[in-house]
């Protein structure tokens, strides 16, 4: 067995900050009221993460990049059969993969039509004023309610693989990804993961937020 770095820093970070974040939307827009001021710094927040990942993804360590975890279906197919390559169960597994692409993807569009959205009561997003009413009411219904559904699914669906992975295969991906390393049974590259690599996704993620933070004053200048 080899104990390889297979999450950088950065990456975990953004794990843990990005679930923290998505349960605490989930909570302050079903109990609304006050704690909507909440559930808008959360969506912002979120955002500035999903951007930073977009970026990591091409720049970041060695396990994190998309292209370390972009399948043929001939791969999934052989994961799926029991049969693929032991390197494709160092980082994320093909099956793994899938999910998430359509987690960010979901996520992507959840922050995006909550940009757009009108509770008709007392809050609204920032860029309401630039599309038509037809489509802020479209959006609304969307991010409410099946936006909403889909991703509570999706992280029900993240855990039960996770203790899938405990207790059937005995592989614990939560450790992996607190301490960053993993036993494999196969010689890998290790994740690059410096003090450079580190403020290289500080710098990343500053930018980001003022991305997000130009955004939303955008709307407000108007």
């Amino acid at each position: 067995m080899h104990t390889i770095r297979v999450w950088d820093l950065p990456t975990r970070v953004f794990h843990w900050l990005l679930a923290a974040s998505v349960i605490g939307l989930i909570v302050t827009g079903s109990v609304g009221g006050n704690w909507m001021n909440w559930h808008l710094r959360l969506g912002y927040a979120v955002l500035a993460l999903l951007l930073f990942r977009l970026v990591w993804g091409f720049i970041g360590g060695h396990w994190s990049r998309f292209a370390r975890f972009i399948y043929a279906p001939s791969s999934l197919a052989a994961y799926l059969r029991g049969r693929g390559r032991l390197e494709h169960q160092v980082g994320h597994t093909p099956l793994g993969a899938l999910s998430v692409f359509a987690l960010l993807l979901i996520l992507l569009v959840q922050v995006g039509t909550g940009l757009i959205s009108d509770d008709e009561i007392s809050f609204f997003g920032p860029l309401v004023r630039f599309v038509s009413g037809e489509t802020v009411s479209l959006a609304t219904g969307y991010h409410k309610d099946i936006g909403k559904l889909i991703i509570i699914v999706l992280l029900a669906l993240h855990v039960l693989a996770i203790a899938y992975y405990k207790w059937v295969k005995k592989q614990g991906l939560v450790r992996s990804m607190v301490i960053g390393d993993k036993q494999v049974p196969v010689a890998v590259p290790n994740a690059r993961d410096t003090a450079g690599s580190r403020l290289l996704a500080l710098v990343v993620l500053g930018l980001c937020a003022a991305a997000v933070t130009w955004l939303v004053s955008l709307g407000n200048a108007f």
